[in-house]
């Protein structure tokens, strides 16, 4: 005697069945779940934190960045501001944040650094996401009018005639002004003297009230250095930044020293790839905008695009060099 057939099965093929003849009449009633979430999101306001001040450049170009997504996106992406903590608060905040997607952050270079240096709660590579890379910063060395070297040639010579004497201030013991300088030091064969400061406006207070005659910074220098304040050395790209083609990186003075930070936009551990994929092609596409391209200008920050799994890779690798820069420099947190 012939069994009867389960009802699952008869169900699971009945259904099956009619999404069949449903997609040749292109309804989209049974969409796969990847296709659902991708047709669905996003139906909401999207968080973009924003772990600097606001007001600086990283903020306005993260703001300028949120604007172009949130008109490609088609709902607005608000920037939260969660300044502190070298820049990983976002990162921070990935680890209890909804992998949905309407949580995001920026993806400074610390966060593949300070977890090396200092107990985080956070794994950069296992707790975030990475969507996209956008940009990246362009580092420099700029000294006082009044100092004694006019280039970075004259000023490595003055400072390996006086070890240790020439200050020059950053913005924080592990952060990528004061490691990068301090690689170009071993590079060169020269001993600065590393004075650190709370941001780039006590560095600018203090070397043009004639405290320290160098400093390691981004782009807050470059007003300065236009008004004829502060003397350009060098900058640490890979590339000559477009607002100062005169002035050389410091790899083409002879020192293989490259330092250009790039960063880009992420979100908490297993979101939906298909979530993923929508978010990419959104902030993609604000590296098409005038206006964006006119911000990354404005703060001489270049383009550098990766996509999802290129991002991915990069972050792999960069929190491997990162622990190799810093246990090289002495700086590793004790186990």
């Amino acid at each position: 005697m012939t069994q009867p057939s389960s009802p699952s099965i008869t169900r699971r093929q009945t259904l099956q069945g009619l999404a069949g003849s449903l997609a040749t009449l292109g309804a989209p009633a049974f969409l796969s779940p990847q296709a659902w979430a991708q047709d669905k999101f996003p139906s909401k306001p999207i968080s973009l934190i924003v772990p600097w001040p606001a007001g600086g450049p990283s903020d306005a170009v993260l703001r300028a960045f949120a604007e172009s997504a949130s008109r490609a996106l088609g709902v607005a992406v608000v920037p939260d501001n969660k300044p502190g903590a070298g820049g990983i608060l976002g990162a921070t905040a990935m680890v209890s944040a909804k992998p949905d997607g309407y949580t995001l952050t920026q993806l400074p270079l610390g966060i593949y650094r300070l977890p090396h240096m200092q107990k985080t709660n956070f794994d950069p590579i296992k707790d975030i996401t990475h969507i996209a890379c956008l940009t990246g910063y362009t580092f420099c060395l700029a000294a006082s009018m009044d100092a004694p070297f006019k280039t970075l040639q004259e000023m490595v010579t003055y400072a390996k005639a006086n070890p240790g004497k020439l200050e020059y201030g950053h913005t924080g013991t592990g952060t990528t002004p004061h490691l990068a300088v301090e690689e170009f030091c071993q590079k060169a064969g020269m001993v600065l003297n590393p004075i650190p400061y709370k941001g780039a406006a006590e560095i600018l207070q203090a070397i043009l009230g004639g405290h320290i005659r160098l400093m390691s910074s981004t782009t807050e220098v470059m007003p300065l250095v236009k008004e004829g304040k502060l003397r350009l050395l060098a900058t640490l790209g890979s590339k000559r930044a477009k607002a100062f083609p005169d002035v050389p990186t410091v790899k083409e003075s002879g020192w293989d020293t490259v330092s250009e930070s790039p960063f880009g936009i992420g979100g908490p551990k297993g979101m939906d790839p298909a979530v993923v994929r929508v978010l990419h092609e959104a902030f993609k596409k604000t590296l098409d905008d005038p206006k964006v391209i006119e911000t990354l200008d404005r703060f001489n920050q270049p383009v550098i695009y990766m996509n999802s799994e290129d991002y991915t890779k990069y972050a792999q690798r960069t929190y491997e060099s990162e622990r190799a820069t810093v246990e090289r420099l002495g700086l590793a947190k004790k186990i």
